[in-house]
């Protein structure tokens, strides 16, 4: 486990727009992908099994409803790279002045 995991999992607060919520566990490389072969190359089972963050349900939600499991684990598979995708840094930016409870109303997801 690294360190920022650590502080993530230690932390009530999301890695993403740092409100205090419910948060629940996404996998850096998403756990459908864990089984096959690219990945398996690419990551030790440990790294992948243990690269977590905790993101409230908006975040989460708008996470996967961004990109598709397989483009999670290709190049969205650090915080940072996470982070730096324009349309998550935009709604967590959004999202950080906004109240625990609060739930935006989801768009439609994109068709893939």
């Amino acid at each position: 486990m690294t360190d920022r995991q650590r502080d993530d999992a230690a932390s009530p607060v999301c890695a993403l727009c740092g409100r205090a919520a419910p948060l629940t566990r996404h996998h850096l490389i998403p756990r459908s992908q864990h089984g096959r072969r690219r990945f398996r190359r690419r990551f030790s089972r440990e790294t992948m099994r243990t690269a977590v963050l905790w993101l409230c349900r908006p975040c989460h939600s708008h996470v996967h409803r961004v990109f598709g499991e397989r483009e999670l684990a290709d190049s969205y598979n650090t915080y940072e790279a996470l982070l730096s995708a324009p349309e998550i840094h935009r709604f967590a930016e959004w999202l950080a002045d906004k109240p625990a409870g609060f739930k935006p109303r989801s768009p439609p997801r994109r068709p893939r």
